[in-house]
């Protein structure tokens, strides 16, 4: 799940601010506002790398806009944050089987102690058993 789109720049992580797109058949290059949805052929740049474009020689770059503001958190990407961490915290992990050495069927020896059960869950919450249970 990806909350936010970022430059598609290689090695850049920075948030993006502005949206590429090419029209081949008039050798020009379109920069303009960050669209509201992802498109295949459509490449997000960073304020940064969207001030520094340069198109192929003979290419003409048509700048829509040239102030580009990151765009805040919609309702859906807090929504879709909330419907993820609410999902991790029902996933219930997998039993533990010990490792087998190759070329045997026997289980490797346990070589460290297994966390203690707990004894109730509620949300993020966890008891655990004290020393007196």
């Amino acid at each position: 799940m990806r909350i936010s789109r970022h430059c598609t720049r290689a090695a850049c992580g920075r948030p993006a601010v502005a949206t590429l797109t090419y029209v081949y058949a008039d050798s020009t290059a379109v920069l303009g506002p960050l669209a509201t949805q992802s498109e295949p052929h459509s490449y997000d740049l960073c304020e940064q790398h969207a001030h520094r474009l340069t198109a192929p020689r003979g290419w003409e770059v048509v700048r829509l806009a040239t102030e580009f503001v990151p765009a805040p958190p919609s309702a859906d990407d807090i929504e879709a944050l909330a419907d993820a961490v609410r999902e991790a915290s029902r996933a219930r992990p997998g039993p533990s089987l010990p490792a087998t050495r190759p070329g045997t069927v026997a289980p490797a020896p346990v070589t460290h102690r297994l966390p203690e059960p707990e004894l109730g869950r509620r949300g993020h919450l966890r008891v655990l058993p004290g020393e007196a249970d």
